[in-house]
Order: structure tokens, then C-alpha cells, then sequence
């Protein structure tokens, strides 16, 4: 891996970002700075935890920055339903995000596994 950006993961969760922030631009004026800014804020979390654990070039710190992306997207999920409780999101661009977010959470579950299997094999070698 060169950097984050190769990262199919992070690439995906700027895509979901994008998403976000069109589909929450119609949101009541009322809630920018309430439920638009934490949907936003949880949906930006995602690549930006991603990015920052793997620049720190360490395997057990890059997994603790993708437990924060896989926390991010449990909380936008949650955020997600309320907004469409509320109708603010209608159930068709529900589920276009929650199936962006079922891949996304795939995909980080699978890179913490690739990952605990590169800390094991390491720590049977020495």
C-alpha cells in the first residue's frame, strides 16, 4: 500500500461523504447546526480515522483507527434512521446510504482481520 488513497475503504467512504452532504443539503434550515453537522460530522469521520491510522505506519494503531471509522458509521446509521423518523430523508435515499454503509462496515472489518493476521503472523516469527 502506497497510501490511504489506494485504500478501496477510504475511496468508498469519501464516495459516502459526497452522499452525505448532498442528501443533507435539503434538511431543514433548522438543523444545520444540530442533525445536518453530527450526520455530517459522523460521515466525514470515517476516511479522515481511516487516513490518519494508516499514515501513522503502525498495524495495531491503524486497527484502533478503523474501530473509530467502524464506531463512526454505527453512529451515522443511528443518525441516519432519526432523519428518516423525521422525515428529512426519504426511504429511498435511506437505503442508498445504509447500503453504502453495510459495504463500508464490510470492508473495515475485513481490513481489521487482514490486519490481526499480519500482528500474529509477526509476533510468531520472533
Amino acid at each position: 500500500m502506497k497510501t490511504h488513497k489506494d485504500l478501496e475503504v477510504w475511496k468508498g467512504s469519501m464516495t459516502m461523504v459526497k452522499a452525505v452532504y448532498s442528501l443533507t443539503s435539503s434538511f431543514p434550515k433548522t438543523e444545520i447546526f444540530s442533525l445536518t453537522d453530527q450526520i455530517r460530522r459522523s460521515a466525514v469521520s470515517v476516511p479522515a480515522n481511516i487516513s490518519k491510522g494508516s499514515a501513522r505506519r503502525n498495524t495495531k494503531e491503524f486497527r484502533y483507527f478503523l474501530r473509530i471509522s467502524s464506531g463512526s458509521l454505527t453512529e451515522l446509521e443511528t443518525l441516519l434512521i432519526l432523519a428518516k423518523d423525521l422525515e428529512y430523508l426519504s426511504a429511498e435515499n435511506f437505503k442508498i446510504l445504509f447500503g453504502k454503509i453495510k459495504i463500508l462496515t464490510v470492508q473495515i472489518d475485513h481490513l481489521i482481520k487482514s490486519l490481526e493476521g499480519k500482528i500474529q503472523n509477526h509476533t510468531n516469527i520472533h
